[in-house]
C-alpha cells in the first residue's frame, strides 16, 4: 500500500490585505492511499504539473496586477510538497 501525500501552504502579506496580522503560513495536508507504486506515481506526477500550472498563472495574474499598482508577486508566498510514502 502507499499513501500519496500532498501539502500545500500559502501566505499573504499583510500589506496586501486589511489584516494587518504578520504572515502566517496556512497549510492544507491531505493523504490518499494507493494500492501500488505505479498508481501512487502517476497521480504525484498529474497533481504536480497541475500546480505548476497553478502557479504560473497566479503569477501572470499578480504581474497583470503589479504593471497598474494594484498587487505584487512578491506579497504572496506559496509552497507544496508532494510524496509517495509506503505505508
Amino acid at each position: 500500500m502507499w499513501v500519496l501525500m500532498y501539502v500545500f501552504s500559502y501566505s499573504v502579506s499583510p500589506a496586501a490585505t486589511n489584516d494587518k496580522a504578520e504572515w502566517r503560513l496556512l497549510p492544507t495536508v491531505v493523504f490518499q492511499e494507493f494500492s501500488n507504486e505505479e498508481r501512487c506515481k502517476a497521480a504525484k506526477a498529474k497533481l504536480e504539473g497541475s500546480l505548476k500550472d497553478a502557479g504560473a498563472r497566479l503569477k501572470s495574474g499578480l504581474e497583470e496586477l503589479k504593471a497598474i499598482g494594484k498587487g505584487d508577486p512578491a506579497q504572496i508566498i506559496i509552497a507544496y510538497n508532494v510524496e509517495c510514502l509506503r505505508k
